[in-house]
């Protein structure tokens, strides 16, 4: 028995996103040289977002419960085209868009937002025990401009594998 539904863990995942990089969260004391690392604690939950870079980026999130890792998601990312759309401006529209998602009480794909002259684009396969997932940043007459990949791997604590 875990102690809590998959839907506890999703609504913390998403309160968690919303609150740390997309909220504009404050950072805290990074745990390896060189990373940024954002932090979110709820009850028995809390949430790592650790990441290096910014233009080339690699992270990891992670979701403990009572002191246990419970979920991991990993993910990497670059802009495609830094001639035409800045490391800011990405991390701009990410967090709008994302912003956008998390009012729908949800993180995974599916999902299109426009803001400006440039349109965020999310899709994944699977759920929130297992799955993969793309996104990317589109401009009229440009095409793709920058992409965020991001995998999934469940732990065993959460008794589902």
């Amino acid at each position: 028995m875990t102690g809590f539904s998959l839907e506890q863990l999703n609504t913390f995942i998403v309160r968690a996103k919303a609150a740390t990089y997309v909220g504009g969260g404050a950072k805290s004391l990074s745990y390896r040289p060189g990373s940024h690392d954002l932090q979110f604690h709820e009850g028995a939950f809390s949430y790592l977002d650790s990441y290096f870079g910014g233009v080339d980026f690699l992270g990891q999130e992670v979701v403990y419960y009572e002191g246990k890792p419970v979920w991991v998601m990993n993910y990497h990312g670059r802009v495609l085209e830094p001639s035409l759309i800045t490391a800011a401006e990405t991390g701009q529209v990410i967090q709008e868009s994302l912003s956008r998602m998390y009012e729908e009480g949800r993180f995974l794909g599916g999902f299109e937002h426009s803001t400006g002259d440039s349109t965020y684009v999310d899709t994944s396969k699977g759920d929130i025990t297992s799955f993969t997932g793309r996104e990317w940043i589109m401009r009229e007459n440009v095409g793709s401009l920058g992409f965020r990949r991001a995998n999934l791997c469940s732990t065993p604590y959460l008794g589902l594998l």
